[in-house]
């Protein structure tokens, strides 16, 4: 039986990459959770003085568009999120 051919290079083997772990914001935090909390208060506050017919100055000006302000607030809590190490 034939003898098979002995590897004459060494293997190669890549560097290691030594890279320091990313580190987020100190303002990150504090903003996507605020971000998520003024959303869903401004959709409570928005359904609650809507269903009691309380007048709300500005708010009761924009009708349903309370709910896209909310929910935009909400959206970029998340899409900051992404942004978290």
């Amino acid at each position: 039986m034939a003898k098979s051919k002995v590897r004459k290079k060494a293997v190669y083997t890549p560097p290691q990459k030594s890279k320091a772990p990313e580190v987020s914001p100190r303002w990150l935090v504090p903003t996507m959770v605020g971000l998520w909390l003024i959303g869903l208060i401004w959709i409570a506050v928005f359904y609650v003085t809507a269903s009691t017919g309380t007048d709300v100055p500005y708010m009761t000006d924009l009708h349903n568009w309370n709910l896209g302000i909310g929910f935009t607030a909400i959206i970029l809590g998340v899409i900051l999120s992404t942004r978290w190490r």
